[in-house]
């Protein structure tokens, strides 16, 4: 199975000045963990994750001065809609991280999560399980 059949198409992007009440606000509306972060004059493309505002919020930070650009993590790896699962999935636990910006033809066209992954492998598994020889 490829990322372009698991990924979620609903990507939520902001900018880098939104507050991360605002980031945290729109991500809940939308019912996702994680933004794209746009920043034409700056790094480009980066993602904020809910792990991110908690983490800020946690240090006692205040969500409503915060901003998106300080918490964003600039250095992603992206990919592609035609990576397989078991890619994405290394790529995530290599790096440490739960959300994928899937990229295409340079432009962000979905996020795939931990939560995609394993929605997509569960039934496969129970599947493969139910025609094994007792």
């Amino acid at each position: 199975m490829l990322v372009r059949d698991a990924m979620s198409t609903v990507v939520l992007t902001i900018g880098p000045a939104h507050t991360l009440r605002q980031a945290a606000a729109l991500m809940s509306a939308r019912r996702v963990g994680a933004a794209v972060v746009l920043d034409p004059d700056g790094t480009g493309i980066g993602i904020l994750t809910e792990r991110d505002v908690l983490n800020s919020v946690g240090a006692g930070q205040d969500p409503d001065t915060e901003r998106a650009h300080a918490h964003t993590t600039t250095d992603v790896v992206f990919a592609t809609p035609t990576w397989t699962l078991e890619e994405a999935a290394v790529a995530m636990t290599h790096g440490g991280f739960r959300h994928l910006i899937v990229l295409d033809r340079g432009e962000p066209t979905g996020i795939v999560s931990v939560r995609d992954i394993i929605r997509c492998w569960a039934p496969e598994r129970q599947r493969a399980a139910q025609h094994v020889p007792a």
